[in-house]
């Protein structure tokens, strides 16, 4: 059978414990249709992009499916349906994740990068010569007294 991710994500004001029920539900609709759920995994409250029906935070979780075409499809549907969903989306994949998902390492590291681990390691930079004394210009755009010409 095909190998599904499917994320979705359910309005701010929804309990974690009425979010968990939704994903059993779900779980239990692809298990009826000749499927089977691999893996669930509940991302927490999340800063949205930008405002969905009204929203600015959502409930994200991930369940890895493996089903017949018919069962994603009818679970897609359910989901369009359900007024508690803001957002989802399914993507068919070669394979799945076995251990955790990506999101789930990043929240497990809980180290914060600095602006330096942001743009990389630039390293040494020895290749770049000794830049030497430069104009120091007044704040008309002319050389300050003393220093010489603009060049």
């Amino acid at each position: 059978m095909p190998l599904y991710e499917n994320v979705f994500v359910a309005r701010q004001d929804v309990a974690t414990t009425q979010v968990e029920t939704l994903t059993t539900q779900f779980a239990d609709l692809v298990t009826g249709l000749g499927g089977q759920v691999t893996k669930k995994e509940y991302w927490g409250l999340r800063q949205l992009s930008f405002r969905m029906k009204k929203n600015r935070k959502g409930h994200y979780t991930l369940m890895n499916i493996d089903a017949p075409a018919a069962a994603v499809k009818e679970l897609e549907r359910t989901m369009s349906i359900n007024e508690d969903i803001i957002r989802y989306i399914t993507v068919r994949v070669d394979e799945l994740e076995e251990g955790p998902s990506a999101m789930m390492r990043k929240s497990e590291g809980g180290e914060r990068r600095g602006r330096g681990d942001r743009f990389g390691d630039r390293g040494d930079r020895g290749d770049r010569g000794d830049r030497g004394e430069r104009p120091r210009f007044a704040r008309e755009g002319g050389p300050a007294e003393g220093e010489g010409e603009a060049v």
